[in-house]
Formats: C-alpha cells, structure tokens, sequence
C-alpha cells in the first residue's frame, strides 16, 4: 500500500513538474526574456531541453545583435547569423569591435544573405578594418537597412558611401563623423539620395558642402560636433531644415552670431543646442534665439563662449526659461 502511494506521489510529482514545464516556464520567460541581455539569454538555452524550446519560440527576442568591443567579433557575427533563431534579425552592433574585417562581411553576403533581409540598423563605429570593399558587401545585403553608423572609420572613401545610397534606399539615421577620407562628394550623394534623413552626423567637409544640408528638409538632429570649416554662409543654408529639433555645433569654431541668428529665425523648433568653444559668438546670437525660440530650448551649452557675457544660469534661464540641462560637454 505505501508502495502504491510512493508510486502515485512520484507520478503526480511528475505530471506537475510537466504542466509546469509546458505552461508556467514559457508564460514566465515570455515576460522575462525581453529584460535579459543577449549573453543572458544564450547561457539560458543551455539550462535545459525546455528552455531551450521555450526561448527559441520567441522571435521577438532574437532580433537583436550584440558584439560591441569584443573579440573575434567576425566570426561570432557570421556564426550567429548561421542560427534560425536570428534569421529575422533587425538590429547588429558592433561599435568598437575587434576582428571584424571585410572578408567577415563579404562572408554574410554569401552564407546569411536571408538572415540580412530585414536588418534596419547597422553599427559599425571604429571598426578600423572595414573599406569600401566591406560597405559594398554588406549594404548589397541588407536592402532595408535604415539606421547606418560608421563613426570613426578613416578607410572607407566616397566609394564606400556611393555603395550605401545604390543599396539601401530608406535610411533615415546616418553617422558619417570622423571618416576623414570622405570628401564633399560624399555629403553631396546624401543629399541627393536620403531625401527623407531625420539624423545626420558628420564633420571634416568644406563650408560649400555643408550647404547642400539644406535639401534635408525632414531633418530634426544634426551633429556637426568638430565641424571647422563650417562658416557663417553654410549655417544659413542648415536653417533651411526647419524641421532640426537638435543641432550640436561645438567647435564649431568659424562661426559667429551671423550664422547662429539665421538658425535662430530659421528653426524655431529647437529643443537642444550647443554652441561649445565657439568664441565668436555673443549675446546678441542669444537675444535672436530667444525671441524665437525660448518656449522650446531645454538644452543649451554655451560655456567656452567668451563673447558671450550673460551666461550665468539665472540669465540663461531668464532667455530660456525652460532651460533644464547647461552642460553638454564636461
């Protein structure tokens, strides 16, 4: 009798374990996983068959990619691409990466390509290694890409980015800043084929090129961080993106209250500004934003400014009295 009752306790000690298997552990993950960072979620597949089924059923949390500052990152990339769970992957980062190279790239063309299809947003900030060889490859393969960042590349040349805008035709966010081996062609093939930009990062163009901005009518964030050519004639063609919401233009160092006023009276939506190291500007490029702009500014960095006199925080505030953040830069 006590055999029996042993044998039946185990049984319904089984069963629970099951339900709870089948019903509890995917509903719980279902909630969970998406907090979990992407090396959270791999050691969990290994915890058991169950787990395994439950996380890989999930499309949801396998659409994102993330290899920043690792090592071997080429080959985790193309081994990661190889798996069906990632095979609607949206999202790779690989900003500051090491050993990810062109031949990585040209790889995925060729053994991910379906893997690629629905790719929106693409990192590639300081990977040192990839050329234009790379971009060719790897733009070929991701036609809806929409989100493209290459932040500190000085090997990619105006090739590279003529690659880009033949491949992928709906990017909106672009971070070019710190390829020095671009030139104003570049900037100039933006402009003509991202009609629809709303970010835009850059610096190292002559003032000439920076006028072409003014065809990106629907941008809102523009970072012209370290931009030194930039003059007073190229400010006055960006304030015809009425839509910019965002403009950085620390170091900016050729500008003057010339350029900013013609921002002042053209973008009259601006919630962050930076006028960082800037010496030639004044109060009165101050005065001009704030008739303009003072309902909306709420970030504004003006330090480094000395021609501008009146910038303590009870003054700035007194300009811009919805002012909350004062320092961009430390």
């Amino acid at each position: 009798m006590a055999e029996t009752r042993t044998a039946l306790s185990k049984m319904e000690a089984a069963e629970s374990e099951l339900v709870w298997n089948r019903e509890t552990v995917p509903k719980v993950l279902k909630i969970v996983s998406t907090r979990l960072s992407q090396r959270d979620l791999v050691s969990l597949l290994l915890v058991s068959p169950w787990l395994y089924r439950s996380l890989v059923s999930y499309p949801s949390i396998w659409l994102s990619l993330d290899f920043s500052e690792m090592g071997n990152a080429g080959n985790r990339l193309v081994a990661a691409l190889s798996l069906p769970r990632y095979c609607y992957v949206k999202q790779i980062k690989l900003e500051f990466a090491q050993d990810i190279e062109d031949k990585h790239l040209e790889l995925l063309k060729i053994k991910c390509l379906d893997s690629l299809q629905n790719l929106e947003c693409l990192n590639l900030n300081g990977c040192q290694k990839i050329s234009d060889k790379g971009i060719e490859a790897i733009t070929n393969a991701c036609p809806m890409l929409k989100v493209f960042s290459i932040y500190w590349n000085v090997r990619i040349t105006d090739m590279g980015i003529k690659h880009l805008v033949k491949n992928c035709k709906y990017v909106t966010e672009l971070n070019l800043s710190g390829c020095k081996n671009i030139s104003d062609k570049s900037l100039q093939l933006v402009a003509e084929n991202y009609p629809k930009l709303e970010l835009l990062n850059l610096t190292s163009f002559t003032d000439e090129a920076y006028k072409s901005i003014s065809f990106l009518t629907q941008l809102k964030f523009l970072d012209l961080c370290g931009a030194q050519n930039l003059l007073d004639e190229g400010l006055a063609c960006v304030a015809k993106c009425v839509n910019l919401v965002c403009l950085n233009l620390t170091w900016c160092i050729r500008v003057t209250d010339v350029g900013v006023i013609c921002i002042a009276q053209g973008c009259t939506s601006l919630e962050f500004l930076s006028l960082f190291g800037i010496v030639g500007v004044t109060d009165k490029c101050l005065e001009a934003l704030s008739r303009s702009c003072s309902n909306t500014i709420t970030t504004l960095d003006v330090n480094g400014c000395i021609g501008i006199k009146r910038r303590s925080r009870d003054e700035l505030l007194h300009l811009f009295p919805h002012l909350k953040c004062f320092k961009v830069h430390s």
